[in-house]
């Protein structure tokens, strides 16, 4: 395999391991400085250049997209992307996850636990806010900030009000997070390759320091993950498109809760704690994947005229519950089911046999004009009950689909490698 790592940062820990892990197992790798590419687009030719000469070929890509470098780094994993080439984190991934409130957004319709979040711009609305996820105490995030920069507890909703409007004036975007007590100063890294997490070490803020990066001085453990905070880890990549990531949870009273998902951990941090070998791990995984590059869907398959992916949904009632695919009569309509959805399980290329269930949901392709009748209609939420009386608190009033009420489970930031812990 010819491998080829962005990053601008070739003697970090993180670059050297993987470049080490690489050639160890006699792989030709190529550490490449993202900084230094071109990118020309001309009709059925993407094509890139690096440091002024035609980019030879590459059969994978692993990016380590730094946050000061986001937009050109993402630009370029892309022209690997409509090149065939695979990476092992898509451009559109990173972008997701690198926002914390687009990545919340995304996490937000599964579920999957996560910490009670709001974002607000207008001054009146902070208030509300910090009402609506449980008062102070409270966490306040920049939006893109890493290493625990950018990360603020206030213990009352005065100060609250001051660091947020202090922010907002330097035009600083800002989360209002729920403080969760019991996670106070702690937290777990879980390192997920592929489907499986191959390694956890818990965070642990030292002295009156609350946040846990090993970039603040936090000690670390080693850890064996429970099958429920290792599912949640997957899901959560998964769910971000993601199939190297750093995945950062707080152990609440009610379950796992996603903090944090990243596209390019650290690796220092991790292996020191747990003595294993990650950067082997990664460079397995990419070996195994790299004669399936990604496609995207939207590109290829709605270039027919007429035909797409949708997403049918089975009520409760509905004439499909207790028949098979095969006697739903959806390949009779030229719709052909690709993944069903039950619950937190999935399950790719059902069988025709499959019976199907009240709650299912079959990702399928087909004649869009067929599908429109079996797409479920949005409803309105009802409203939620008011927290407190003050009379200018806005009660939101949500719509989605009826479909959001179960799991997809769908499969599939930091500076340069090794600046997230």
């Amino acid at each position: 395999m010819k491998l080829a790592i962005l990053s601008c940062s070739p003697k970090c820990y993180s670059t050297r391991r993987l470049r080490e892990a690489a050639e160890h197992r006699g792989h030709d790798v190529k550490v490449l400085n993202t900084l230094k590419f071109a990118i020309d687009l001309e009709q059925g030719e993407p094509e890139l250049y690096y440091r002024q000469k035609q980019l030879s070929v590459y059969d994978a890509v692993l990016p380590r997209i730094g946050a000061s470098i986001t937009y050109f780094g993402t630009a370029v994993v892309r022209q690997f992307e409509q090149m065939d080439v695979y990476c092992a984190n898509t451009a559109a991934s990173i972008t997701n996850s690198r926002d914390k409130l687009r990545s919340l957004q995304i996490l937000s319709r599964h579920n999957i636990g996560i910490p009670q979040t709001t974002f607000v711009r207008d001054k009146r609305d902070v208030l509300p806010a910090i009402e609506r996820v449980g008062g102070a105490p409270v966490v306040i995030k920049l939006l893109e900030g890493t290493q625990g920069i950018g990360v603020l507890l206030a213990e009352s909703v005065a100060s609250a009000e001051a660091i947020i409007e202090l922010l907002q004036s330097q035009k600083q975007n800002v989360l209002v997070q729920k403080f969760v007590a019991e996670s106070k100063g702690r937290d777990i890294r879980a390192f997920v390759v592929g489907d499986q997490v191959v390694g956890a070490m818990r965070r642990v803020a030292q002295g009156q320091e609350f946040r846990s990066n090993v970039h603040r001085g936090g000690r670390t453990e080693p850890v064996n993950l429970d099958a429920t905070y290792c599912e949640t880890a997957v899901r959560a990549a998964q769910i971000m498109g993601l199939r190297v990531a750093g995945v950062d949870l707080l152990e609440a009273k009610d379950g796992p809760q996603i903090m944090e998902v990243n596209s390019s951990p650290g690796l220092e941090g991790i292996e020191g704690c747990t003595q294993l070998d990650i950067a082997g791990s990664i460079i397995d995984y990419i070996a195994a994947q790299v004669n399936f590059p990604e496609i995207d869907l939207r590109q290829r398959l709605t270039v027919s005229r007429g035909y797409g992916v949708a997403e049918i949904f089975i009520p409760e009632g509905s004439e499909y519950v207790g028949k098979s695919i095969n006697e739903s009569g959806l390949r009779e309509k030229d719709i052909i089911a690709l993944t069903l959805y039950r619950g937190t399980t999935v399950i790719p290329n059902p069988r025709s046999s499959r019976q199907l269930e009240a709650g299912d949901r079959l990702l399928c392709f087909g004649r869009l004009e067929l599908m429109r009748d079996l797409i479920p209609g949005k409803v309105r939420r009802k409203r939620r009950p008011k927290v407190h009386d003050l009379p200018e608190l806005p009660v939101a009033t949500e719509v989605i689909r009826d479909s959001e009420a179960d799991d997809s489970a769908m499969k599939s930031k930091q500076d340069d490698d090794g600046n997230h812990d």
